[in-house]
């Protein structure tokens, strides 16, 4: 395709809707060992598949991408399985700093604020809800959306708690007029859930998070 790279990941993104929850505690693709693992989803292996399969022109080439960029240092093949996946990726907080999961474009959609850290860090930095939906217009289709949580409902010192990727599609009949989509794998380890495609609008305003962060692929 030659479309946009924000495009294809919003292409790829929508491929997953309906796709049932993965409950597994440690996602099925790390038990199992595997790259490959579509039958079922959480946030983090739709965030992952759907940007890989945007970065590649064959399945073949999302195998590659996917060990260049799920891990800190590079995952490493055997006989068909990672052996390495301790050094994945654990936290959304560290893709975010990676750089491998695009650039953080955060503070160019408005007013940053600064919210208790974890892991070494004093604080970090975040967009509320209410900031994000009066700068909703500067998002692009295939934006990264990290959601963070509240200090106090942090479990294993995890800011990240939840992760989505953006649509914008011109609404039907006008032109001038957009909406915002947020595609995600909607559910919970313990009652599942599934991929699912819902306003973003809608979302920030009932969702449990304190803010977000946002990366983009240029």
């Amino acid at each position: 395709m030659g479309k946009p790279i924000g495009e294809r990941i919003a292409f790829w993104a929508e491929r997953f809707i309906g796709v049932p929850y993965d409950m597994d505690p440690l996602g099925e693709y790390v038990s199992k060992a595997t790259i490959v693992s579509d039958e079922r989803m959480d946030c983090m292996y739709l965030t992952f598949r759907t940007v890989e399969l945007a970065l590649s022109h064959t399945p073949e080439e999302a195998i590659q991408v996917a060990l260049e960029r799920r891990f800190h240092s590079k995952g490493v093949l055997k006989d068909g399985h990672v052996i390495n996946y301790d050094d994945r990726f654990e936290y959304g907080e560290d893709m975010i700093e990676s750089g491998k999961w695009g650039k953080d474009m955060t503070s160019t959609v408005g007013k940053m604020m600064k919210i208790k850290g974890s892991r070494g860090k004093d604080f970090v930095e975040v967009l509320s809800s209410d900031a994000l939906v009066q700068g909703m217009k500067s998002l692009k289709s295939g934006d990264l959306v990290f959601f963070a949580k509240k200090p106090e409902k942090r479990e294993i010192g995890e800011i990240i708690g939840h992760m989505g990727i953006i649509e914008v599609r011109e609404v039907e009949g006008n032109q001038r007029s957009k909406a915002v989509f947020l595609i995600h794998a909607s559910g919970t380890k313990r009652e599942g859930g599934a991929v699912k495609k819902v306003l973003l609008r809608e979302y920030l305003f009932k969702m449990p998070f304190i803010g977000v962060k946002i990366t983009r692929f240029q």
